[in-house]
């Protein structure tokens, strides 16, 4: 069945009725930038051809009625006017919280029968859960004809994760679910969410982006973002800044000595140092791909993952070893995307060379006991659309 024909069918089974239409949004993998988008830094994600795809019916009775052919369980009901945040939901909490993101914002939403499924990993640090929020959002926008725009709408699924889910993320992973473009890397600044299509045919440069999927995420996840985030803005506020966007890099080594005299809990250096370094590595990188020189940003993504590991502290021992295995057979670069703690790594490699760097990656995963990981190529895909 077609990408179309699965989620219309699946509706019309569960509700007894046609969709009005079907919409698709996709995951991502972040090239270079890592938490740096809650302090308003740089970052640079592309759409994976992985999507949440979602059959949609407006309501006018007030109810909402989420189906997921992913999720054990049947349809979780709930009412427009008795939507609010925390309350859990489970999964339903996605997409309920962008009723109520819409809702908050005064858009007349008025209920709706929403039929969802995914072929983005879940767990896997590909953006699973702003998959299911942007498409959720540009269905109810095109319906209800809200007349918001992409980036827009992004920032609703970000509202949605941050203050219904309670998730503190920044806007990165929903604007590039929102707002990629097929062939291209998104250049995004977060602070103000000006955005370039930067052009990323790894084929034509005979090159490959891999994505490993290590199918492990580690229970020291579930409060680290948090306290990251927390500990980044007691940096930028020891250093008498908004967000850690102002301190520009060739001003880190005086503001870090700044932090040292003045009693700084040593991981608040720690985080101020990758994030400062890690915009400086965006600008670097783009640099290198608007002059069509892609291998060379290969040690840039080792020198990201080094400092995700060393600094930030949010590797793990699967990700550390998909990046020396890799390296060790011959891949430009490599590192940990996403959230970390688990999830997926990125690979850049010579075409020629990515059969063989991915068999070594799996042997080492094989050597070591741990369950062999998930490898596919990144390529570059379209942002969220409608489908019919």
């Amino acid at each position: 069945m077609t990408e179309i024909s699965e989620p219309t069918a699946a509706f019309t089974e569960l509700y007894g009725s046609a969709p009005e239409g079907v919409w698709a949004a996709p995951g991502r993998v972040n090239l270079i930038g890592e938490y740096t988008d809650f302090n308003d830094g740089f970052v640079m994600p592309l759409a994976l051809p992985h999507t949440a795809r979602a059959a949609v019916a407006r309501r006018a009775d007030g109810e909402l009625r989420f189906h997921s052919a992913d999720v054990p369980g049947g349809v979780v009901r709930l009412r427009v006017d008795e939507l609010a945040p925390h309350q859990g939901h489970g999964w339903a909490a996605y997409p309920a919280g962008v009723v109520w993101a819409l809702r908050e914002a005064g858009h007349p939403v008025t209920g709706a029968d929403i039929q969802l499924t995914s072929t983005v990993p879940t767990g896997a640090g590909l953006s699973s859960s702003a998959a299911l929020e942007v498409v959720t959002a540009l269905a109810l926008n095109d319906l209800f004809e809200l007349g918001l725009s992409a980036p827009e709408l992004a920032v609703v699924g970000q509202r949605a994760e941050n203050a219904f889910v309670g998730v503190p993320c920044g806007v990165m992973d929903q604007m590039a679910s929102a707002c990629c473009t097929e062939g291209h890397a998104l250049y995004l600044d977060t602070r103000d969410l000006t955005q370039r299509q930067v052009p990323f045919d790894l084929a034509a440069h005979g090159l490959r982006l891999l994505v490993v999927d290590t199918r492990v995420k580690h229970e020291l996840g579930d409060g680290a973002y948090a306290e990251r985030r927390a500990g980044c803005e007691a940096g930028a506020a020891a250093l008498g800044l908004r967000t850690l966007r102002e301190l520009p890099y060739d001003g880190l080594g005086a503001a870090l000595d700044t932090l040292g005299r003045g009693g700084a809990d040593e991981s608040v250096v720690r985080y101020v140092r990758h994030v400062v370094s890690d915009n400086e590595r965006v600008e670097r990188v783009i640099a290198l791909l608007d002059a069509g020189d892609v291998r060379a940003a290969g040690p840039i993504l080792d020198a990201g993952h080094a400092s995700l590991r060393d600094d930030l502290r949010v590797s793990c021992p699967e990700l550390d070893l998909v990046v020396s295995a890799a390296g060790e057979a011959g891949a430009l670069g490599a590192r940990m995307t996403g959230g970390g703690f688990g999830g997926s790594a990125i690979v850049l490699v010579d075409e020629v060379q990515a059969d063989t760097v991915a068999k070594s990656v799996l042997e080492a995963f094989a050597s070591a006991g741990y369950a062999a990981p998930r490898i596919f190529p990144a390529v570059p895909s379209a942002g969220a659309r409608r489908l019919a």
